[in-house]
């Protein structure tokens, strides 16, 4: 409950942010100062977030590690993060408890320097924060080991690596995340020097900002629990693990390095107290000083005998077997872990007190309480007499249990979609690149087949994206079904998948057999009906398929190659398999450059209005329908039904649609001023696109003021296929578009899906009759009776109707007939420019 009241008091009102002072110093990339002079890094990261979480101001204060300190301490400074938690720092600083970040300290020295182990500092100087727990760390382990060298106390990070790079001083001390980003540019090389292992917070003053220690703790407790939160984004952004370890090999060596030297000064100590124990005074104190010193280390320091009996456990060895070290002493393994446990330990041990082996193995062990296992980075050294034999082992362990967990979790989040467990995108082109290089090698073939889920929007639209989510999962489920184990399916994004399938055969011809049987059953599996939150869905999924192992092609090719495939099978009915083939491909690149150019048509000036005329029975010119023509430098004039698609597709039908509006609208004043032509009015075709933009009335209204333009005089017409989304929405919006005075019609009428329901609730001024009822008005009575029917339907409803592409005498009259009053076709003019 304490916890969570503070949490609620670290939320500010969104009107009052609450301004949260953060000291930086430049130590990426745990936390430096971005271009724009903001909080970056993996700490700058993580405070953001909870700032933007809750509405924190955060105020980034630049200082040097120890001025930060005192900031701190002294109240300038609300929130500095990064610290390492020590007794003497608890006393001054609150912390919280959950680790924001675990790290570790190494020393880097210049590249003529040999330095193998912490015996080969004697006589250096060597560059350490001032103030920092590695310069207390350090000196300590100098003094234990009576080694003369020199701690240079400097500023910042960046300081200690310059003086270095220059040669004022030997050596440097950072942790590794600062020191490995680093020492490529300073031209420094990494030691295997590594110590102090240290869990990393964020730290306020004492007794100052309690609820911003509560607010950090909750979401690091919560983040860190979850794979997929930010926590494990932000480190996966800053520190992008090794396949294999996020523990560097040079942990290996460095453990091993600091091991050879505790494991010699442990060994004496042990064998001096076994044979003389009654030995001066001075040697008690300088046995009490290391134990002092080993006692502080974070690692897990151990000796045990050639019986493999603990002879020696330090500090943490004993806390983690809850026992004292008079209790541990004398006891093997078997009376502190189970039972796989210690079988695995005896053989690495065995190893070092038989063979005079040094063992370096990641360790995992189970407690004989069965709790939960722990992951160890062991390094184990044989301690040996004077004449070579060996007569014990030292063994020092460090605990990467979480490392292992984070490389785990940020491993998975960059390499599986976290919906449905499959791999992603990533993992699939690292796989496909392999599988081609196989493929060449061995002269084999393959397939890529692209899967796409049919109408997946309208689930999301009516079930909610919940439902859309278990449809995904099931459908990734049933597909794992359909392949083979070494197979790669993945979930490429949204609703598409991608399965990658290798062996096909030693020609095309067998892999596109067996493609094609696998693509069929795929078919069958998912066209099966799905039970989702008790509402039985049936759907189907269009796939396309490439072949690979032939010609020399790349992942992102192929990749494109089954996509397009794909897509023709969208084109060809949905719930089918269509294979690639180069015509395909042409097709594609002569669309991608007429939108190139459609792009530039704008711009250039290339698109032109023709006008078709409009007359009554007198044939008596009443108005005119605007018809756009793309007049291209090479290709002369582009077909609409051509470039019309393309626009609508890629967006740019929403600036074309604007310049025929704003063009036709012009034309509308200049006629308005000519005596024969000032009654005349212009239809203007709507895209589904332009129609639905929220500001569509708004932008005609801006037109008609802009160029002067009688709205009375201007007819926009909607296809039926415009009004079945949201019918609320429309008639709402036509409403809007009546009151400013435009008349609007309803194109290709008889098409489309239109009840009289629907129709009656729509403020039309004029009905189209399609052409394809004109066209076959004279040989098909359906087609007649449908005419006849749109007639009398206007009539009733009072509005007008005309009749597109009349073409011939015959039709005209039967039109008449029939009861129309107004035709346009080419019977009447062709469309055509303004002269």
């Amino acid at each position: 409950m304490w916890i969570s009241l503070l949490g609620f008091a670290g939320v500010a009102h969104a009107d009052n942010p609450r301004e949260v002072r953060m000291g930086v110093y430049q130590n990426e990339p745990k936390i430096f100062l971005d271009d724009q002079q903001q909080p970056s890094g993996i700490f700058g990261d993580l405070a953001r977030e909870m700032a933007r979480q809750h509405n924190w101001k955060l105020v980034p204060v630049p200082c040097e590690w120890q001025a930060c300190l005192d900031g701190l301490r002294s109240g300038h400074i609300d929130l500095m993060p990064d610290v390492a938690s020590t007794p003497e720092r608890a006393t001054l600083f609150d912390f919280h408890v959950t680790p924001a970040l675990l790290a570790w300290s190494q020393i880097y020295a210049r590249s003529d320097l040999n330095i193998r182990s912490a015996l080969d500092l004697k006589s250096l100087r060597i560059g350490v924060l001032k103030g920092s727990v590695q310069e207390a760390y350090l000196r300590n382990l100098l003094e234990g080991f009576g080694l003369q060298a020199e701690l240079v106390p400097v500023n910042s990070l960046q300081d200690a690596f310059a003086l270095t790079a220059r040669g004022t001083l030997d050596a440097a001390v950072a942790n590794r995340f600062f020191g490995d980003l680093q020492a490529p540019r300073f031209k420094l090389a990494s030691t295997p020097i590594l110590f102090q292992p240290a869990q990393l917070f964020f730290a306020t003053g004492k007794g100052k900002n309690a609820d911003l220690i509560a607010t950090i703790e909750s979401h690091l407790h919560a983040w860190q629990a979850d794979p997929q939160s930010h926590y494990f984004v932000v480190l996966k952004r800053w520190m992008e693990v090794r396949p294999q370890t996020m523990v560097p090999r040079a942990v290996w060596w460095a453990l091993g390095g600091l091991g050879g030297v505790l494991a010699l000064a442990l060994g004496a100590s042990w064998l001096l107290r076994r044979e003389v124990a009654e030995k001066t005074r001075s040697l008690r104190a300088s046995e009490d000083r290391l134990n002092t010193i080993l006692d502080g280390v974070d690692a897990y320091i151990y000796i045990k005998d050639t019986a493999l009996r603990y002879q020696y456990a330090n500090r943490k060895v004993c806390e983690l077997f809850g026992a004292t070290a008079d209790q541990v002493v004398g006891q093997t393994d078997e009376r502190f872990f189970d039972a796989p446990t210690v079988a695995k330990l005896r053989v690495n041990d065995l190893r070092v007190v038989r063979q005079g082996e040094r063992v370096e193995e990641e360790e995992i062990n189970r407690g004989a309480d069965g709790g939960p296992e722990q992951t160890y980075l062991s390094i184990k050294l044989p301690l040996r007499r004077p004449d070579g034999s060996v007569y014990a082992l030292c063994g020092i362990s460090t605990d990467i249990s979480k490392h292992k967990e984070a490389e785990r979790a940020i491993h998975q989040l960059a390499f599986y979609d976290p919906l449905t467990r499959l791999p992603n995108r990533r993992l699939l082109m690292e796989r496909l690149q392999q599988a081609l290089a196989v493929q060449v090698r061995d002269h084999g073939f393959g397939a890529l087949l692209f899967i796409d889920v049919d109408n997946f929007k309208d689930l999301n639209d009516t079930l909610g994206h919940s439902t859309g989510d278990l449809l995904l999962c099931e459908i990734a489920a049933r597909l794992s079904a359909c392949t083979r184990a070494q197979d790669t399916l993945a979930r490429q994004g949204g609703d598409e998948f991608v399965a990658m399938v290798e062996g096909l055969g030693p020609t095309a011809d067998a892999a596109a057999v067996h493609a094609q049987h696998l693509a069929q059953k795929i078919l069958r599996r998912l066209s099966e009906s799905y039970v989702l939150d008790n509402h039985r869905y049936q759907t189907s999924v269009s796939i396309g398929v490439a072949l690979f192992g032939g010609a020399d092609v790349d992942q992102d090719e192929l990749l494109k190659q089954a996509d397009l495939a794909m897509y023709q099978a969208k084109a060809d009915g949905r719930n089918t398999v269509r294979f690639f083939n180069p015509q395909m491909q042409e097709q594609v690149s002569a669309r991608t450059a007429l939108e190139t150019d459609l792009h530039r048509a704008l711009d250039k000036q290339q698109f032109l209005l023709y006008y078709q005329p409009q007359v009554n029975q007198q044939g008596q010119t009443l108005g005119v329908e605007a018809l756009v023509r793309w007049q291209h430098p090479v290709r002369g004039l582009v077909s609409p039904a051509e470039f019309i698609p393309i626009a609508e597709s890629s967006g740019l039908i929403l600036s074309l649609g604007r310049w025929i509006l704003e063009t036709a609208c012009t034309q509308l004043v200049r006629w308005s001023a000519q005596e024969d032509t000032a009654m005349l009015s212009v239809a203007v075709n709507l895209s589904a696109r332009q129609f639905r933009q929220g500001d569509f009335v708004a932008d005609v209204q801006s037109i008609l003021l802009s160029t002067g333009a009688n709205p009375q005089r201007l007819e926009l017409e909607l296809t039926e296929s415009q009004l079945i989304d949201d019918l609320g929405g429309v008639v709402q919006k036509m409403d809007a578009l009546k009151a400013l005075g435009v008349r609007i019609a309803l194109d290709d009428f008889g098409t489309g899906y239109s009840s009289l329901n629907v129709l009656k609730r729509l403020p039309l001024d004029q009905l189209k009759i399609d052409r394809s009822f004109v066209h076959d008005l004279l040989s098909d009575h359906s087609s007649a009776s449908i005419v006849r029917a749109i007639i009398t339907l206007g009539d009733s409803l009072q509005l007008q109707v005309i009749a597109e592409g009349v073409e011939t005498e015959a039709q005209r009259d039967a039109l008449v007939l029939l009861g129309c009053k107004y035709f346009q076709g080419y019977l009447f003019g062709r469309p055509a420019p303004i002269p």
